[in-house]
């Protein structure tokens, strides 16, 4: 059935927000209808008409009153502030502000066109009264995003583009004139240009056409679009990237620690093709050894002022979707002068530490060097020598498809790098620091990028190497400067909130297991107890989940409040500066400390970690978008089988099931579970049959099937079968 176009200028205009504004610009003078009509530029008898109204309305609502016939005024009691619009699924929203110590809840005739996260102006009224507080939006401030994705609806005249956001509450209308080269059901994005006063629907145009619903790369380019993240480089700045000299030369060499002759080499995943960082190692005279960790010196190459650099700023983060990297870097950088590939020269930026056997940072040095990899590990590879403590690289887990034999002095390297590895990470747990070892969902893709399988990704102790001294090198590099008292870019993470801590706690609790909340450490050691109890268990990754939920967020700041994870009081980020900006800043701070330089102005480099911050965020959402839409593109395949699910959370509409063999999570809504009526018991978090008595809880064990897999939502929905007895 076509869309027909919504009628506009028919119902009482709604002044309100247009009133609130007016009188909370100046709180101590009162205006007539007349003084406010001529404001707002109404001079017809309807507006007027409408003005009177609405003033009568609110002095009902004891949010204005009468200082004379016919004036009024702001009630000084009344209360405005600035936040931010958490818009729900139901058309209402919460306005979250830092001065309010709760969130407000949003009525959606109160929205006045704010949509989620823009920053908005709103009055809170009722706080002080029995009933609960709303909130009216009373200005816009300024929008989070114009730019929006979805599938466009194209009728006679006009069209209309519908997004797959469900906090998205409004369809967006498309003047026949601004629909440029796209067709009926096309995905596309439009930017939002206006919303009049009296349309229910913003007005916006078509910028690109992305595709038709469903195709694999329309469907990627839209997680991209959605989150404002590129998909290619501008041409001026590839151009500009592959006129870089990206020679090793003599001249730069003799301002840089020459450690091309010390045995070094990288370990990575076996399909990456970016190699950041390098580890260096050699026992010393004295007995203690060498460990060197060297990272790509990309600011060697992206100099700051550069449309290079301002490409890079702008995109703060490589973006790792299921099927693709999107990089920061563009690939002449990224995949070959910056990375450290095997047996080639490379431009380094390193920390060198000197260690005893304890695993105890004697000495520290960092500075730019010169640096040659002698070896290139798959995890696998260098996990198969720490397993065997043979120098024989088995065919199957060999990067080169064929056994082989490691070189003596590599593998004792390995060996010793690991043991004291260990050691770092024993201490590191003793501190208190959390063990987040969750598993990846990953997949096999054939040529196509159609997933034809899905495994798990779980850090071993080769992993635990690589990580342990990346760790090393980026909190040293933060000691360094940070007991300096100068400006510079620290990775913090604040405590964990207790009211989301105690929300975890009620939900382990149906597990058998809990949180001691004695003392900060307390809490730690029995967070790691619980994420290494649940390991291998249906519920682990439904509780690996919610424990990192209940953490506060990592971020970048200029003010250094430490690290609460990690448990370090100096942290930074050194060590990708091929994948992330911060670390790129980090280096060329460091070098500017290096060489005496000043400290730098903190304003400047806040924003620029706030920047980075928002960044992550946008491209972690796009990588959890893309690993939902490969569940669900995987599981289209799989509709006719019967799958053993763990319940991962219950609300009033339904239950969520993660399926065991595959983690894909999907949804049963309630009417369709046919057995009983359920209602929803949220203190058990359980649907409880109404004559059977039946409880369907948090973490139980069910058989479903899928009822639809929905692409371009990304979201699966499950037929109930049965529990499992």
């Amino acid at each position: 059935m076509s869309k027909k176009p919504k009628k506009l200028g028919k119902k009482p205009k709604d002044f309100t927000a247009q009133i609130f504004k007016i009188l909370s610009k100046e709180p101590s003078k009162s205006f007539n209808y007349k003084q406010i009509a001529a404001v707002l530029e109404l001079s017809d008898t309807k507006s007027r008409n409408e003005i009177i109204r609405d003033l009568k309305i609110l002095k009902a609502q004891d949010k204005i009153h009468e200082t004379e016939v016919g004036k009024y005024q702001i009630i000084s009691k009344a209360e405005y502030y600035e936040g931010v619009i958490d818009m729900t699924s139901r058309k209402t929203g919460y306005f979250v502000c830092d001065e309010l110590e709760d969130d407000v809840f949003v009525p959606f005739i109160n929205l006045n066109h704010a949509l989620d996260g823009d920053k908005v102006k709103a009055y809170i009224y009722n706080r002080r009264s029995s009933r609960k507080p709303e909130a009216e939006v009373l200005e816009i401030l300024e929008r989070k995003k114009s730019e929006f994705v979805g599938v466009i609806d194209i009728q006679k005249n006009f069209a209309f583009v519908t997004t797959a956001n469900a906090k998205m509450y409004t369809d967006i209308f498309i003047p026949k004139n601004k629909i440029g080269d796209a067709e009926h059901g096309d995905v596309v994005l439009v930017t939002l240009e206006d919303w009049p006063k009296k349309a229910d629907s913003p007005f916006g145009s078509v910028i690109k056409v992305l595709g038709k619903p469903g195709e694999h790369n329309t469907e990627i380019h839209a997680i991209l679009a959605e989150y404002g993240l590129p998909y290619d480089f501008p041409i001026e700045v590839e151009t500009y990237a592959n006129k870089i000299d990206t020679s090793i030369t003599e001249e730069e060499i003799k301002k840089r620690r020459d450690m091309r002759d010390i045995l070094t080499f990288t370990i990575d995943p076996k399909d990456a093709k970016d190699f950041d960082d390098a580890l260096s190692f050699q026992v010393l005279e004295n007995g203690n050894y060498e460990i060197g960790v060297h990272i790509a010196d990309v600011s060697h190459y992206v100099q700051e002022g550069t449309i290079l650099d301002d490409e890079a700023y702008n995109r703060a983060t490589s973006v790792y979707l299921v099927d693709r990297v999107v990089p920061m870097l563009p690939e002449v950088l990224s995949n070959f002068a910056c990375s450290l590939r095997p047996h080639e020269e490379k431009y380094t930026f390193s920390a060198v530490f000197q260690l005893n056997d304890k695993a105890e940072v004697l000495d520290a040095w960092f500075g730019r060097t010169v640096t040659y990899s002698d070896q290139r590990f798959a995890y696998e590879e260098a996990q198969s020598i720490i397993e065997t403590k043979s120098d024989v690289i088995p065919a199957e887990i060999s990067l080169t498809g064929s056994e082989y034999i490691v070189p003596k002095p590599i593998v004792d390297a390995t060996l010793k790098m690991d043991e004291l590895a260990k050691i770092l990470r024993r201490k590191r747990m003793a501190a208190g620091a959390i063990s987040f070892d969750k598993v990846e969902v990953k997949f096999n893709l054939n040529e196509a990028a159609e997933p034809i399988g899905v495994y798990f990704k779980q850090s071993k102790d080769a992993n635990h190497l690589i990580e342990e001294f990346m760790l090393l090198a980026n909190r040293k590099v933060a000691e360094f400067i940070g007991k300096q008292k100068k400006t510079f870019i620290y990775r913090i993470h604040d405590e964990p909130n207790e009211d989301k801590l105690m929300g975890l706690q009620s939900v382990i609790s149906k597990f058998g297991y809990s949180i001691n909340f004695k003392s900060k450490k307390d809490i730690s050691s029995s967070l790691n107890n619980l994420l290494s109890e649940v390991v291998g268990k249906k519920e682990q990754n439904l509780v690996d989940t919610l424990t990192i939920r209940s953490m506060s967020k990592a971020a970048y700041s200029t003010e250094n409040i430490g690290h609460y994870g990690l448990a370090f009081d100096y942290y930074s980020h050194f060590t990708s500066p091929i994948r992330r900006y911060p670390d790129v800043m980090a280096h060329r701070l460091l070098q500017h400390y290096l060489d005496g330089g000043k400290s730098v102005s903190e304003e400047e480099y806040e924003e620029k970690c706030v920047h980075s911050s928002n960044m992550e965020s946008l491209a972690a959402n796009a990588e959890r978008d893309s690993v939902k839409y490969m569940q669900v593109k995987y599981m289209q395949d799989h509709k006719d089988q019967e799958f053993l699910g763990v319940i991962s959370g219950v609300t009033e509409w339904g239950i969520y099931v993660e399926i065991i063999e595959n983690k894909c999570e999907g949804m049963v809504r309630i009417r369709d579970i046919k057995e009983d009526y359920y209602t929803f018991d949220d203190k058990q978090y359980a649907l409880v049959g109404e004559v059977s008595k039946n409880i369907i809880q948090l973490g139980d064990e069910v058989y479903v099937k899928v009822k639809n897999a929905d692409l371009v939502k990304k979201q699966l929905d499950f037929h109930y079968l049965r529990k499992r007895e």
